[in-house]
């Protein structure tokens, strides 16, 4: 929502100009780290606003380090919010993809262009095409996540944000 992309930008903004700060942990809520965006808006009037895209730049911007803390899915917009961030932590039980392919829409928030740099061309290439959602020891592998957890994933995230 909106209201989501403005906090997470009022947030990033707040943490990078505090000296006191020393990294950021980016999560979800209930177990969710994002489904991305509500498809319904998709079809209504010109939004007002911030966009995804320009946040993400953001949050690969900060020179502070940002750790993603991906629990239950990481879908759509909430992948590609996690592929700014410069590290990510996932609970075994998460799962990340790029669904919208499903309904003809392409990832629209730079997810085409980090995930190859990240995980290299082919293995993309599957994730973007299919909307496969990738487990994640499979994102391990991949180096989508670059670390997987049993436990409490906000406080891994944080230990390794005091660690970075």
């Amino acid at each position: 929502s909106l209201a989501v992309l403005q906090a997470l930008e009022d947030g990033l903004k707040r943490a990078d100009a505090d000296p006191s700060v020393k990294a950021v942990m980016i999560c979800g809520e209930n177990g969710k780290f994002s489904a991305g965006a509500d498809i319904r808006g998709f079809s209504s009037p010109k939004r007002h606003g911030n966009a995804l895209g320009p946040i993400i730049s953001l949050i690969e911007r900060t020179e502070k380090p940002v750790v993603a803390a991906i629990e239950g899915i990481a879908l759509g917009g909430g992948l590609e919010v996690a592929l700014g961030c410069h590290y990510r932590i996932a609970h075994v039980e998460a799962r990340m993809g790029l669904p919208e392919v499903t309904l003809g829409l392409l990832p629209g928030a730079q997810g085409t262009q980090r995930l190859p740099r990240l995980i290299g061309v082919p293995a993309a290439l599957d994730i973007i095409t299919t909307g496969r959602h990738v487990p994640a020891t499979e994102a391990l592998k991949l180096g989508l996540v670059d670390e997987v957890v049993e436990e409490n994933t906000v406080e891994a995230a944080i230990r390794l944000a005091n660690k970075v």
